[in-house]
């Protein structure tokens, strides 16, 4: 059994090492600009950016691992074999970064911690009344394995969750929205909105105009699914005229951000820099590994992209 495994130099060797480690029988070998040294096609190929030649010459792979959720950079490459299965990592100890960061995001929000630091730049000292959770309304836009996780943290803290997904779920304590009839309803009245969709023809652009104003007035956005999902210019006009109060972003349209770019300048919005979810190459790894496993045993695995829907 062949790997190859294709990522940024930096990268590439230490990850090559772990999937050597976990798959001992396996000829483990990282790409560098051709084939498998030794001629012969890779059966599997690990990839955790969109290099655009790989797949000049490796045609015949049993299938293709991302190492990201994500997988919108890898279905753009004009050479990605269309009949080899492409599987995105599930989880990867994604999941409790992602919580964490929008639990604290919500707090820091729903305790007006951007009020009062504006104050403090501002030496005023004004008490404002308290906001109790069950106050505030917080939607989930994607309710996949790590939305719904969101979801239910955000349950458990009190606050009043809606979620929205392409299909119906069905989470207890939670009002599940599906299907573009009800994106509306799910919208309208939000005090926050995290937003963790792929990046889909029909998920770009999606945070417009029309879709923030149906928020409360004073609401918080928080995208941490795909910068393509935000017209940022829609943001910044309703973070002018008042109708939102200030935003959390971890991904961009450009990336890194520009450095003439106006998020930077805006106190309303804290910028990271896309770090809510970052693969951890052990967990990553063991997940691709068990795959493979269970592909050569025969058996099926789960994670496998949808080309259609992009993910």
């Amino acid at each position: 059994m062949r790997i190859l495994v294709s990522m940024p130099a930096d990268d590439v060797t230490p990850v090559a090492a772990l999937i050597g480690a976990a798959l001992p029988d396996a000829d483990v070998d990282t790409f560098r600009g051709s084939a498998m040294p030794n001629g012969h096609a890779a059966d599997y190929v690990v990839t955790g950016y969109g290099d655009a030649t790989i797949f000049d010459r490796e045609r015949a792979m049993k299938a293709i691992f991302t190492l990201s959720a994500g997988v919108g950079h890898l279905l753009a490459l004009p050479n990605l074999p269309h009949d080899v299965p492409v599987i995105r990592l599930e989880d990867a100890g994604m999941t409790g970064q992602m919580v964490r960061y929008v639990l604290a995001s919500v707090l820091r929000f729903s305790q007006r911690f951007d009020v009062y630091a504006a104050q403090q730049r501002s030496r005023t000292w004004k008490q404002l009344a308290p906001r109790m959770p069950q106050a505030l309304h917080a939607g989930v836009l994607g309710m996949g394995v790590i939305g719904g996780a969101i979801a239910r943290a955000l349950a458990a803290q009190g606050f009043a969750v809606r979620g929205f997904s392409r299909t119906r779920r069905g989470i207890e304590g939670i009002r599940c929205h599906a299907g573009a009839g009800e994106l509306d309803e799910f919208l309208q009245g939000l005090d926050v909105l995290v937003a963790i969709l792929p990046l889909t023809p029909q998920s770009e652009g999606i945070l417009d105009r029309r879709a923030l104003e149906r928020l409360a007035d004073g609401a918080h956005v928080i995208n941490i699914g795909r910068g393509g999902l935000l017209v940022e210019g829609d943001l910044l006009a309703l973070l002018d005229s008042g109708k939102l109060s200030g935003a959390t972003l971890d991904v961009f349209r450009d990336e890194p951000l520009p450095d003439d770019h106006p998020f930077w300048q805006r106190p309303a919005i804290t910028v990271t820099p896309h770090i809510a979810g970052v693969t951890l190459p052990d967990e990553a790894v063991a997940q691709i590994a068990d795959k493979i496993r269970r592909i050569e045993g025969g058996l099926p695995v789960s994670g496998i992209v949808d080309r259609q829907r992009g993910y």
